[in-house]
C-alpha cells in the first residue's frame, strides 16, 4: 500500500526495468520460433526429406495448438499470478525449444539408421517413412514451445496492466513488442552460423537455454507495484492514478477476476478477437516463410552474407519503426484529448494502409530482375514496411484490453485473442504450404507470375488486406469507447 512505503524526494522509474525484461522475455521467444524457420530450408529439409507440406504442417500445428493453448493460458496466468506464471511459461517453452534437437536421434532410431548422413542419403520408402517420423517428432517438440510460448503475451500484458497508467500502456507495448522484432532481427545473425558450425541441433539447444538465464532475473525482481522494493511512493502514485478515479469498491472490483464465460458475452471481447484472427497469421507467415522465399525466388541461402544482410535489415526496419506505433495515440490524446480507444483506432487505421505496400513486391521484385540477386531488396523493403505496421498495429490492439476491461480480466481476454489469432494463422500457414507445392507440381499461373512465385503472389494479396478488413469489423462491432463495470 501507498501508505506502507517510504516517501522519497525523486520518483523512481522502476516499470521501465519492467518494460525491460518483458523486451527480453518476447525477444528470446521470437528467437526460439525463429530456429525452425532458419535451419529447415537448408540444413533439415535435406536430411528428413521434407517438403513445404510438411513444413506447411508443422507450423500450422504450431498455430492452432499455441491458439489452444492461449485460451487456457491467460486464464492459468490469472490464476497463478504474473510472476509465477510467467516463471511457468518460459520454463516450458525452454525445455521444448531445446527437445527440438533429440528429434534427429529420434528419428534414427526409428528407421534404424546411425547418423544424419546416412538418413539424407535414404530414398523410397526410407526417405518417405524418415519425413513422417521426424514430422511427428517436431511436431511433439513445437507442442511443448507453443504450450508455454501461450503464456507470453497474456503475462506481459497483465505486468503492463500492473505497472503503468492506462495512458502509457501502448507505448510501454510497443517497447516489449519490439523484443518480436529484435528476437527476428538477430536470429539471422546467430542461428545460422550455430547451425553451420556446431549442427542444427546445437542452435536449438544454445537459443533455448536463454530463457533459463531469463527466469533467474525475474525471480528477484519482479513483484506487484505496491510490495516492490524498487518502487517507491511516487511512482506508485504515478501507477496507480486511473485509480484515484475510482472508489475503493470500484478498484476491489476491478481486481476482482471475471467469469471466463462472461467474457464472450461482450462485444470489446470479439472485436479484439477479430483483430488477432485477421492480422496475426500474416505476421506468422512472414516470420516462418521469408526465408524460405528468397531461397526460392531469388536462390539466396540464410547462412550467406547476403541472406543475413537481407533478413537482419527488415527486421531492423520493423524493430525501430514499431516502437513509435505505440508512441503516436499519446499524440492524440495529448493534442486532441480523444478517449485512448478512440486515439488507438484511429492510429490503427493509419497502421492498417501500410500493408498495402506488399502488393507491390512481387511485381518489382520481377521489374528489377535484371539486376540478380540484389533485386531482392526490394520485396524485403516493402515487406518490413509491412510487418513494421503489424507491430505498431498489434501494441495498440493489445493495449484496448487494458483501456476497455477490468485488470481482472485482461490476461484471459488477451488468451482469448491469442486463440484467435492462433486459429487465423494455423490457416494461412497451412494453406500457405499446400499451395505452394500444388503452384509448384502443376506450375499454376496467377497474373504474371507462374509455379511457385504465383504462390506466394496469392498470400502476399491476401497479407496486404488484412488489416483493413480487420479494422472495419472492430469498428462496427464496437463504434465507440465503452468500459466494462459490471
Amino acid at each position: 500500500m501507498i501508505h506502507e512505503k517510504q516517501q522519497a524526494g525523486k520518483m523512481t522509474s522502476f516499470r521501465w526495468t519492467i518494460v525491460v525484461m518483458l523486451f527480453f522475455a518476447t525477444t528470446i521467444n521470437y528467437l526460439d520460433r525463429q530456429v525452425l524457420s532458419l535451419t529447415w530450408d537448408e540444413f533439415i529439409k535435406p536430411e528428413f526429406h521434407w517438403n513445404e507440406s510438411h513444413y506447411g504442417t508443422i507450423t500450422s500445428f504450431f498455430s492452432i495448438f499455441y491458439a489452444i493453448c492461449m485460451l487456457f493460458a491467460g486464464r492459468f496466468v490469472e490464476w497463478m499470478g504474473t510472476k509465477r506464471g510467467f516463471l511457468w511459461a518460459i520454463g516450458v517453452w525452454s525445455v521444448g525449444a531445446c527437445l527440438h534437437a533429440v528429434c534427429g536421434v529420434i528419428t534414427q532410431h526409428y528407421v534404424g539408421l546411425h547418423s544424419a548422413a546416412e538418413l539424407a542419403a535414404a530414398t523410397g520408402d526410407v526417405a518417405v517413412v524418415i519425413a513422417t517420423i521426424s514430422m511427428w517428432s517436431f511436431l511433439v517438440a513445437r507442442g511443448i514451445l507453443a504450450l508455454g510460448e501461450a503464456g507470453n503475451f497474456p503475462a506481459a500484458i497483465k505486468a503492463t496492466a500492473e505497472y503503468f497508467p492506462k495512458k502509457d500502456r501502448a507505448y510501454a507495448t510497443s517497447i516489449f513488442n519490439a523484443g518480436a522484432s529484435i528476437g527476428a532481427l538477430f536470429a539471422p545473425l546467430t542461428i545460422p552460423p550455430l547451425a553451420k558450425h556446431f549442427g542444427w541441433e546445437m542452435a536449438f539447444i544454445i537459443i533455448g537455454a536463454l530463457g533459463f538465464i531469463w527466469m533467474g532475473f525475474w525471480v528477484f525482481l519482479y513483484d506487484k507495484p505496491a510490495k516492490s522494493k524498487r518502487v517507491n511512493v511516487l511512482e506508485l502514485e504515478y501507477i496507480e492514478q486511473d485509480k484515484r478515479e475510482k472508489t475503493e469498491e470500484e478498484n476491489k472490483k476491478n481486481e476482482e477476476k471475471m467469469p471466463f464465460w462472461k467474457c464472450f458475452s461482450y462485444k470489446q471481447t470479439w472485436a479484439f478477437a477479430v483483430g488477432k484472427f485477421m492480422t496475426d497469421g500474416v505476421w506468422w507467415f512472414f516470420l516462418f516463410w521469408t526465408p524460405s522465399y528468397l531461397n526460392m525466388q531469388f536462390n539466396i541461402k540464410t547462412s550467406e552474407g547476403l541472406g543475413m544482410a537481407l533478413i537482419f535489415t527488415l527486421y531492423a526496419i520493423v524493430t525501430v519503426l514499431s516502437i513509435f506505433g505505440g508512441k503516436l495515440p499519446t499524440i492524440f490524446i495529448n493534442r486532441s484529448g480523444q478517449n485512448p480507444y478512440a486515439a488507438r483506432m484511429k492510429a490503427m487505421l493509419i497502421f492498417a494502409f501500410f500493408p498495402l505496400a506488399v502488393l507491390l513486391a512481387q511485381p518489382l521484385g520481377m521489374e528489377f530482375a535484371h539486376l540478380g540477386r540484389n533485386a531482392a531488396w526490394i520485396p524485403v523493403l516493402l515487406i518490413s514496411i509491412g510487418c513494421a505496421a503489424h507491430q505498431a498495429w498489434s501494441a495498440n490492439l493489445f493495449s484496448t484490453i487494458g483501456d476497455m476491461f477490468p485488470q481482472g480480466a485482461i490476461a484471459t481476454v488477451t488468451g482469448i485473442g491469442g486463440m484467435a489469432g492462433g486459429i487465423g494463422s494455423m490457416i494461412l500457414q497451412k494453406g500457405a504450404g499446400n499451395l505452394f507445392v500444388y503452384a509448384g507440381e502443376t506450375n499454376m499461373t496467377f497474373l504474371n507470375f507462374e509455379g511457385k512465385p504465383a504462390g506466394y503472389f496469392i498470400i502476399f494479396c491476401i497479407c496486404a488486406v488484412a488489416y483493413l478488413i480487420g479494422w472495419c469489423i472492430m469498428k462496427a462491432l464496437v463504434p465507440k469507447y465503452k468500459l466494462i463495470t459490471d
